[in-house]
């Protein structure tokens, strides 16, 4: 397993991570010695029962939370103590975020949100730029809805443009937080077809938390957490055996009497 920075394949790694909340009695070991890194060009699920510490791994690979112990990188540069500032920019400029929520701006059409980035970041998009934009809106189905608000399209539509947006910028990874989680079934496969043709298309790097078996049956790589730790590094699986090794984790937690934050 790779636990240090000089694999160029690697956008994204932790070494000897771990995170806990609270002290004393109170404390939560949300993270427990973790090394993964998340390959170029690799569309990686992450798993794992109520608890387990799978968002929490994610937020710290983002820059969006801060380990207690333990180094984080983003390609070869160790993001462990920039300050909020320099994470700012280094979320907007070399990370995409798709929520389930969507998180668009109501007040802004959906060119204006897919170039949000850009005008927070104080980078005027160059006449390349644009054109593959448009090229964007028109592979995802949005170039006829380009002047249109979030609440005049449907719930896939908004999820296409948070997809749009996290694309736009190129990152070096694009973090999935239940994409599909306010979806229906047949939008959400939609929605998944779409990232996983980012990554056979442009070799897009995409790290996703999901509880849905069929949705990290899209992947190339499940990772499964159980007590803050990676119990599982697998290659792409059926839903049928995602569902049997997250139901044994499951049995096994409620062995074990407990659960992680």
């Amino acid at each position: 397993m790779q636990t240090t920075p000089g694999a160029r394949e690697m956008v994204a790694l932790v070494a000897d991570l771990s995170k806990q909340y609270g002290a004393g009695e109170q404390r939560v070991r949300a993270l427990d010695d973790v090394s993964i890194g998340i390959a170029r060009g690799q569309f990686t699920a992450i798993m794992g029962p109520s608890g387990s510490g799978k968002s929490t791994l994610m937020h710290v690979m983002a820059g969006l939370d801060t380990p207690t112990s333990g180094r984080v990188w983003l390609g070869s540069d160790e993001i462990t103590r920039l300050g909020d500032a320099a994470l700012t920019r280094l979320r907007r400029r070399r990370i995409g975020f798709v929520f389930q929520s969507f998180n668009l701006v109501p007040t802004l059409d959906v060119r204006g949100n897919i170039l949000l980035p850009f005008h927070l970041d104080g980078v005027k998009p160059d006449r390349e730029t644009l054109a593959r934009i448009d090229a964007l809106l028109g592979s995802l189905g949005l170039a006829d809805r380009a002047s249109h608000r979030p609440h005049e399209l449907s719930g896939g539509q908004q999820q296409r443009v948070a997809i749009a947006r996290a694309l736009a910028t190129q990152p070096d990874i694009i973090f999935a937080d239940e994409p599909t989680g306010a979806l229906d079934t047949r939008t959400g496969r939609e929605v998944l077809g779409l990232l996983r043709s980012a990554v056979a298309q442009s070799g897009q790097s995409i790290a996703m938390v999901t509880h849905d078996p069929i949705a990290a049956s899209h992947a190339d790589r499940i990772l499964f957490l159980a007590d803050g730790r990676i119990v599982a590094d697998r290659g792409a699986m059926s839903p049928e055996q995602i569902s049997e090794t997250m139901l044994g984790l499951e049995r096994g937690a409620v062995a074990g009497g407990g659960s992680r934050a």
